[in-house]
């Protein structure tokens, strides 16, 4: 009988796991910090203001997060934060920087 026969394994449909590709440029860095940033902390990412390559090999990204959405949206909190990415793209470190509201003016 079909229900009672023991179900063969069939072979996974997923791709093997694979290392991770290195940061390609400082698009590619931005990118992937953003993402990493906003899984991580669970907030909407508003877009990347400073990209550099690190000396020792990796990136230094400030990315700018949605804190607190309020209505209207001038009134909104958001932060930077700077991310610290190892050469294969991978979120080495994250701290807030700077909170604000948005279209505060620098002083």
């Amino acid at each position: 009988m079909a229900e009672t026969r023991a179900r063969q394994s069939r072979p996974s449909s997923r791709r093997p796991a694979t290392r991770t590709e290195r940061v390609s440029d400082a698009q590619d860095a931005a990118a992937r910090a953003s993402r990493g940033l906003g899984k991580l902390i669970q907030r909407p990412t508003e877009g990347c203001s400073a990209v550099a390559p690190l000396e020792e090999g990796g990136w230094r990204v400030s990315v700018d997060v949605v804190e607190v959405a309020r209505v209207p949206d001038t009134t909104s909190l958001l932060a930077t934060y700077e991310v610290e990415l190892s050469e294969d793209g991978s979120l080495r470190s994250y701290r807030r920087v700077h909170r604000y509201r948005r279209g505060a003016v620098d002083e």
